[in-house]
C-alpha cells in the first residue's frame, strides 16, 4: 500500500486549477514514458519530475540605446506616444517609449487599441520584457513578453523556466501547472543520511524540487546545482535499492549446489576448430563457482560483438547438464533463436546433448512433442524467444536460463523465467558494451564477466566513411567486389519511429541496386514473415544472392562469416552503439572486411565527431563510454526500444559519481535494516513509492 502521505503528489493532474480535461490529455501526452503507464493519466509526481530544459534570463537592463541585437533585455521606459495603423491597413500597432539613453519602438500585430492604451499609458513609466531587433539602425522589440507597472516590478520573472513542451502546451502553462503543484507538496519524512546531506550541502526534497523549478542558472549548474544533484540522489538511490531488494530475494532462495562433471564441456571444447580466449576460460570458470555454490547464480555476460558469447552460453548449459537438470537459452527474436540454435546444434550434438527450439512459430503436435520432452526430461536443453515462459512450457528441472540481449527485456521478465524452476540460476547476456556507469544503473544487481578479447583469427575491420554525393562511385565498387566473390550487407536508412518508413526505404534501396548489379539482390526486414525471413537469410548464407538489403532487424546476433562488406546508409542516424553492433557483423570470418558509413552532408560536429568515433575504434567499450560522453546519457545504448529504463531527474554526464554512491548506500541500508522496519527504513519506503519502484517494497521481507 502506498504511504497516506503521498495521496496528494499522486492525484490526478485535472485536480489543478486550470487544467481541464482536455488540458490533461496534453499533459498525458507530454508526460507519457515519465512514469505515466497505459491507462493511467499524469499524476502531480509526474509533473514535478518534469524539470526545465533551460532558462530565459531577463537580467540584462543595458538600456535602450546600448541594447544587444536579438538579446533579450529588461528595460525602464516611459511612454511617450501610440501610433496605431491606418484604417484598414495591415501595418502594426507602434507604442514609443524612451529611457535616457534612447527611444523603442514595441510592435503589436492585431492588438485592440483600448487594450493598449490601458497597458501602456502615455506619460507613464513601465518595465517592459522581451527580445530587441534593430531595424534601419533603430531598436524594436515585437510583441513584448511582459509589461508591468513600476509598482509590479516585483512580480517581473528576471529567470524563467522554459521546460520541454508539446503541441497545445506552451512553457509559461507548464509552469503555472507546476507552481500549483509544488503548493500541494507534502512535508516527506527525511530518507537520507544527515552526515551525507550536511557534507554534500543537499537541502531536503522539497527544497530542492522547489529550487529546480525556479533555476537560476542554466538546470544543473551554478547554484542550483547542489538542488539538482539532491534530487538525481534520491532517484539513483530508489533504483539502486529495489535493485539490492531484488538481488536479496533472489539469493535468499536456497538451491542445491549444481556440481559440474566436466564430461559434456570437455566433449564441446574438444569438437571445437579452435580454442576458448582466456576471457571465455574465465567466465566459464566464474559460472562453474556460481553453480556449484548454494545461492542462486546471478550473472551478466558482458562481451563485445564477436567475442564469443554464445559458445559460453552452450558450456554454461552443458555444466548444469552434468549436474542432471537441464538449461534454456532466451532471444529477443525468432531469427536470433533460430540463429544459435544452428550455432549450437554442432556441439550439442558432439556431446549427445538433446536440444529443441520452441518460438510462437512451433505448433499442433511438433510443438506437443517438445513440451512432452520437456516435461519427462528427454530435452535437456531449450532455444527460445520470450514463448519459453509463456503459457504451459513446463520443464522438469529448469537448472539454468540464459538471457541473451538482456536489455531487450526488464526484471519482471527474468524473474518469470526463472520461476519456470525451482531456484534456477541466471545467466544474462548483451553484446552492448555498456560504460560502467550505466552497468550499475541497469544491472546493479548481477555479478559480471567480461569478454574483452577476440577469438583467434579474427581479421580486423577497416571503417570508412562517404558522402552519399558519391553513390554511383560506391555501386559501382560493390559491384567489383560482388564479382571477386565478395558478399555484402546493405543497411537501409533507420527512419527514427517508423517501421513503414524504414521498410519504404529498404524497398526502394532494393530497387535501385537490382537494376544496376542484377538479381544477385536480397531484401530481409522486420515485416517479413519468419519463413520468408528465414528464405532470404538462407539465400544469403549460401550464395544465390551476394548483396543483402536489410533494415535493422539483422543488428544483433546475425552470422555469415563469408560477409566481408558492411554498407551503413545514412549512418549519422544510428546511435553508436547500434553501429557497432551492425559493423559487427562481418569481419566474423578470415577474411579482410570492410565497413562503409555512408552519411548525408552537411553533417552536425556532433555526427561526424560519432561517425570519427566509430572509424576510429573497433573497441565496444571505448565506443560507449565516448557515446556516454557525447550524449549525456539520454539514449547511449541505440534506441529507445532496447527497453532500458531511462531517469526523469538525474544525467548520467553530471551525476555518475553519485551513482556509485548511491549503490554502496543500498547495500549498506539492507545489510543494516533489511526489512526497512527502522525510522530511516520507513522513510525510504516512501522514496520507493515516490519513484514508482513499488517492485522494491514488494520484496521487502516484511512486506
Amino acid at each position: 500500500m502506498r504511504p497516506d502521505i503521498l495521496t496528494p503528489l499522486f492525484a490526478s493532474l485535472g485536480s489543478l486549477p486550470g487544467v481541464g480535461p482536455k488540458t490533461a490529455v496534453l499533459y498525458d501526452r507530454l508526460l507519457d514514458g515519465a512514469g505515466v503507464e497505459a491507462g493511467q493519466g499524469a499524476r502531480l509526481v509526474d509533473l514535478l519530475f518534469h524539470l526545465p530544459s533551460g532558462i530565459i534570463d531577463r537580467r540584462l537592463k543595458p538600456g535602450v540605446a546600448r541594447a544587444p541585437e536579438g538579446a533579450i533585455v529588461t528595460l525602464r521606459l516611459t511612454i511617450d506616444r501610440h501610433r496605431p495603423p491606418p484604417r484598414g491597413s495591415r501595418a502594426p500597432y507602434r507604442v514609443y517609449g524612451w529611457d535616457e539613453t534612447g527611444e523603442i519602438a514595441l510592435v503589436f500585430f492585431s492588438a485592440r487599441a483600448d487594450w493598449l492604451a490601458k497597458l501602456l499609458p502615455e506619460g507613464e513609466v513601465r518595465w517592459v520584457s522581451g527580445r530587441v531587433e534593430w531595424f534601419n539602425g533603430a531598436p524594436q522589440m515585437v510583441h513584448p513578453d511582459h509589461v508591468v507597472s513600476q509598482a509590479e516590478f516585483a512580480t517581473l520573472p528576471l529567470v524563467e523556466p522554459v521546460y520541454p513542451q508539446t503541441e497545445g502546451l506552451a512553457s509559461r502553462a507548464i509552469a503555472r501547472a507546476v507552481k500549483a503543484a509544488l503548493e500541494r507538496l507534502p512535508r516527506l519524512p527525511e530518507w537520507q543520511d544527515p552526515e551525507w546531506l550536511a557534507r554534500r550541502r543537499f537541502p531536503d526534497f522539497a527544497a530542492a524540487l522547489t529550487a529546480v523549478h525556479h533555476p537560476e542558472d542554466t538546470p544543473g549548474e551554478g547554484a542550483d546545482a547542489a538542488a539538482l544533484a539532491r534530487l538525481a540522489y534520491d532517484e539513483f538511490l530508489a533504483q539502486q535499492l529495489t535493485l539490492a531488494l531484488v538481488r536479496a530475494s533472489a539469493k535468499r532462495t536456497a538451491k542445491p549446489p549444481r556440481i559440474a562433471t566436466g564430461a559434456l564441456t570437455e566433449a564441446i571444447v574438444d569438437a571445437l576448430p579452435y580454442r576458448l580466449t582466456g576471457a571465455q576460460e574465465r567466465a566459464v570458470e566464474d559460472i562453474r563457482r556460481d553453480l556449484a555454490a548454494p545461492e542462486r547464480m546471478l550473472r551478466l555476460l558482458q562481451g563485445d560483438v564477436g567475442a564469443g558469447k554464445t559458445l559460453v552460453a552452450v558450456l554454461a548449459a552443458a555444466m548444469a547438464i552434468e549436474a542432471g537438470g537441464q538449461a534454456a537459452i532466451m532471444a529477443p527474436t525468432d531469427l536470433l533463436a533460430r540463429q544459435h540454435a544452428r550455432s549450437l546444434a554442432p556441439l550439442a550434438e558432439a556431446a549427445g546433448i538433446e536440444w529443441a527450439v520452441l518460438t510462437g512459430r512451433e505448433k499442433g503436435a511438433a510443438r506437443e512433442r517438445i513440451l512432452e520432452g520437456l516435461a519427462s526430461r528427454r530435452i535437456r536443453l531449450l532455444v527460445g524467444t520470450h514463448a519459453l515462459f509463456q503459457g504451459p512450457v513446463e520443464f522438469a528441472d529448469l537448472a539454468l536460463a540464459v538471457v541473451d540481449e538482456q536489455h531487450r527485456f526488464g526484471v519482471h521478465q527474468r524473474l518469470a523465467l526463472t520461476s519456470k524452476g525451482s531456484a534456477t540460476d541466471l545467466l544474462v547476456m548483451t553484446a552492448t558494451p555498456i560504460p560502467r556507469t550505466l552497468m550499475m544503473s541497469f544491472f546493479g544487481d548481477l555479478d559480471v564477466s567480461r569478454l574483452d578479447e577476440k577469438p583467434a583469427g579474427r581479421q580486423p575491420i577497416a571503417t570508412r566513411l562517404a558522402s552519399a554525393d558519391r553513390m554511383g562511385e560506391i555501386v559501382e565498387g560493390l559491384g567489383r567486389a560482388i564479382a571477386d566473390g565478395q558478399k555484402v550487407y546493405w543497411v537501409s536508412p533507420l527512419v527514427e519511429e517508423s517501421e513503414m518508413l524504414d521498410l519504404a526505404a529498404a524497398e526502394a534501396r532494393f530497387d535501385d541496386l537490382g537494376r544496376a548489379l542484377g538479381p544477385i539482390v536480397g531484401l530481409v526486414h522486420g515485416r517479413m514473415k519468419a519463413e520468408e525471413k528465414d528464405a532470404a537469410m538462407r539465400a544469403f548464407q549460401e550464395g544465390e544472392t551476394r548483396l543483402l538489403v536489410a533494415t535493422t532487424v539483422i543488428e544483433v546476433g546475425v552470422d555469415v562469416p563469408d560477409a566481408t562488406i558492411m554498407v551503413i546508409e545514412h549512418a549519422e542516424r544510428f546511435g553508436l552503439a547500434q553501429l557497432h553492433q551492425l559493423r559487427g557483423r562481418v569481419g566474423r570470418g578470415s577474411e579482410a572486411s570492410s565497413c562503409l558509413l555512408v552519411y548525408k552532408a552537411p553533417l552536425t560536429e556532433t555526427a561526424r565527431a560519432r561517425l570519427e568515433i566509430i572509424r576510429a575504434s573497433e573497441d565496444g567499450f571505448v565506443i560507449a563510454e565516448e557515446d556516454l560522453k557525447l550524449r549525456g546519457g539520454g539514449e547511449v545504448l541505440g534506441t529507445k526500444q532496447s527497453g532500458l529504463p531511462g531517469f526523469r531527474l538525474a544525467r548520467l554526464d553530471l551525476h555518475a559519481e553519485l551513482l556509485e554512491a548511491a549503490r554502496d548506500d543500498a547495500r549498506l541500508i539492507l545489510a543494516r535494516d533489511p526489512d526497512l522496519a527502522g525510522e530511516r527504513g520507513r522513510a525510504l519506503r516512501v522514496l520507493l513509492h515516490l519513484f514508482d519502484q513499488d517492485q522494491g517494497v514488494r520484496l521487502i521481507k516484511a512486506g
